[in-house]
């Protein structure tokens, strides 16, 4: 479970970073959408495993 909490942790951070990249102009706006939808998309599969690892 411990392992699940870091990459929820990375997940997360990675979010900041991506939309950091997009207001930097870094990224334009199809990269960031398919990237930030994927990252969103882990987060939550991460945050559902951990609360379905804690409520066992």
């Amino acid at each position: 479970m411990n392992k699940l909490s870091i990459a929820l942790k990375e997940a997360k951070e990675t979010d900041y970073w991506l939309r950091l990249l997009k207001e930097a102009s870094i990224l334009d706006e199809k990269e960031f959408n398919s990237l930030i939808n994927d990252c969103d998309e882990l987060i939550r599969l991460l945050i559902s495993i951990l609360k379905k690892l804690k409520t066992n």
